[in-house]
């Protein structure tokens, strides 16, 4: 992060041996300017306290999007209108994850409304399972939260750290592991597979289903994400990036928590069924 002062033409194009001499307006003038201020810089406890502030909201959107989603479905005479609620949300929070992604500097509004259309997003699909599977939810919030703690405790032990041969591997596998997703949903849409998970249900390894097994896949990538999201933490506050890109962390471990989760989610009911 290099200083801003260091980029000023004028002082990199100063010509050698000239006279440092200037007059007395010119004094006056230089004193009468405001000071460069840096910008206050990044901290650990700064960036905790933003990741805390969005998943307060994330929660408050799941609250209520699982509220909603409760009431569609007794009430309505179909699944559609519940469903509606939370693909509406989804689609919102993906339009909103984009934006967020490509903007050059962060938006602390912009992550906030993220966080409470992905909350509505993840209460409504949480309603859903919890109807399939009674108790699910507090399970995969559970072993969230361990995942997360576990994975917080080993990387502020320094046991587990992100390096770039590893870092490698995990985008390999997760660009291998999208692209497999947007093919059992192709499947699933198209009929060619007519189990409720697509291949995730249908394929088994030595008699394992293939849902379980790239489900554990998915929470080990999950937590090397996390420690990638740590290491940004860690290495901002190294080198001084302003305060503001505490949002930007805020905004990666929520991406990854909510990710993990519902991954997670899917796991268990498949390892149920």
């Amino acid at each position: 992060m290099q200083n801003p002062a260091f980029r000023n033409a004028a002082f990199q194009n100063e010509p050698q041996g000239t006279s440092t001499a200037v007059s007395a307006e010119r004094l006056q003038e230089m004193y009468e300017q405001p000071a460069y201020q840096r910008p206050e810089p990044m901290t650990i406890q700064d960036s905790l306290t933003k990741s805390a502030l969005t998943f307060v909201i994330l929660i408050a959107g799941a609250v209520i999007g699982w509220i909603v989603v409760a009431t569609l479905m007794q009430n309505a005479t179909s699944t559609a209108p519940a469903m509606g609620v939370f693909i509406g949300a989804g689609l919102v929070a993906l339009v909103l994850g984009f934006v967020n992604v490509f903007k050059r500097e962060p938006s602390p509004a912009l992550i906030l409304i993220f966080a409470a259309a992905q909350g509505v997003l993840v209460g409504g699909i949480s309603q859903f399972y919890e109807i399939m599977n009674p108790g699910i939810v507090f399970q995969a919030v559970l072993a969230t939260l361990v995942v997360v703690g576990v994975t917080l405790a080993l990387f502020a032990s320094g046991k587990i750290r992100a390096s770039k041969k590893a870092t490698k591997i995990f985008l390999i596998v997760m660009v291998a592991y999208l692209a497999f997703s947007l093919i059992n949903i192709v499947l699933m849409l198209t009929g060619a597979v007519d189990d409720p998970w697509g291949l995730r249900g249908s394929v088994s390894i030595f008699g394992i289903p293939l849902g379980v097994v790239l489900g554990l896949l998915a929470v080990l990538l999950g937590a090397y994400s996390l420690v990638l999201d740590f290491d940004f933490i860690q290495r901002g506050v190294r080198n001084g990036a302003p305060r503001k890109y505490g949002w930007t962390a805020a905004f990666g471990i929520m991406v990854t928590v909510v990710w993990l989760y519902l991954e997670i989610l899917r796991l268990i009911a498949i390892a149920r069924r």
